[in-house]
């Protein structure tokens, strides 16, 4: 049985891939006739392509993953010099020699991509190498961060960033595997999670496997997913014209509570229930085009169930400042 988001993934096998939400970031990125943008989640390019087709805007577009180059020749072929792709991680977007956007947009999370390719490891479907890194050429695979991660690294991926009740279970097993060879491939290491994991927690989620929080926090505890976007979203401010606009979808609680808690800072609101700094005595620099993020459509989560879980939040830079 796949999980809800291995479905999707396998809807999208089959129809292409699918992007998230696309007609609201069409309305919002439209209403500013954008001449400049930078999509800072490259992935499968259908973003990027509909920012190419439905507006007269250039487009930079960035991915870490180096496979995304390759992604991207059909779009370099269609519309030459108004598209480019920088190789790098979003968190070094002020590296990249451009400024002035009218638009900045982060889709973040994987793509369909990952997934599809068993070789990436990122999925269990298919028997694979325990990988999962969004950048083969650089830092440890998911295998090696299982066989060597202290306890309190592996508690952090599998309770914080998985979300996952059963963590202690499950940190126990993994620490338990270690050099028996169970680690370092996809469906070992889900069918260890499976075994550890109760018989009425299996029941009560029926239709998503048991590994599949353990896998995602795994995932972003060896890209360091967290750590890179709060270190790319001010420099991402910095590089928007006054009057443009950061878009930002996620799918992950951590990641909004990220996203959130800084576009109310540039909005002069409270971070959280424990910020009491008096509004007047804020510097605002933007203003908060939705207060609460924008969830996907019935119809389109019917289209595309990868879409299920995704929030996006926008924000329209009003002032210049140091951040």
């Amino acid at each position: 049985m796949y999980s809800m988001m291995e479905q999707g993934a396998l809807r999208e096998e089959k129809q292409g891939h699918i992007p998230v939400m696309l007609e609201e970031v069409l309305a919002y990125a439209k209403e500013v006739k954008p001449l400049k943008i930078l999509d800072c989640c490259f992935g499968g390019g259908g973003h990027t392509r509909a920012f190419l087709e439905q507006t007269d805007a250039t487009v930079v577009a960035i991915d870490r993953d180096p496979d995304a180059v390759e992604r991207s020749q059909a779009l370099v072929k269609e519309f030459g010099d108004r598209f480019r792709l920088v190789s790098c991680n979003y968190s070094e977007i002020d590296e990249i020699g451009e400024s002035g956007f009218d638009i900045i947009f982060y889709d973040l999370g994987i793509s369909s991509f990952h997934v599809d390719v068993a070789e990436r490891g990122f999925s269990f479907r298919k028997d694979a190498p325990l990988d999962m890194r969004m950048d083969t050429r650089e830092g440890m695979s998911a295998a090696e961060f299982l066989e060597k991660a202290p306890n309190d690294g592996l508690v952090k991926a599998v309770r914080e960033y998985g979300e996952e009740k059963n963590w202690k279970s499950i940190v126990k097993a993994i620490e338990e595997a270690r050099g028996t060879g169970i680690l370092s491939r996809t469906v070992s290491l889900a069918n260890l999670l499976e075994s550890v994991t109760p018989a009425k927690v299996r029941r009560l989620n029926k239709g998503i496997h048991p590994a599949t929080k353990t896998f995602q926090g795994i995932r972003m505890a060896i890209n360091e997913e967290l750590m890179h976007l709060e270190a790319s979203l001010p420099k991402a401010f910095e590089l928007l014209n006054v009057g443009g606009r950061l878009l930002v979808i996620s799918f992950h609680s951590l990641e909004d509570r990220i996203v959130k808690r800084q576009f109310r800072r540039w909005a002069g609101y409270p971070e959280n229930r424990f910020d009491s700094t008096p509004r007047q005595d804020r510097e605002i620099l933007a203003e908060l085009l939705v207060r609460k993020p924008l969830r996907p459509t019935e119809a389109e989560v019917q289209r595309n169930p990868r879409s299920r879980s995704s929030l996006m939040r926008v924000l329209e830079k009003t002032a210049g400042g140091e951040q």
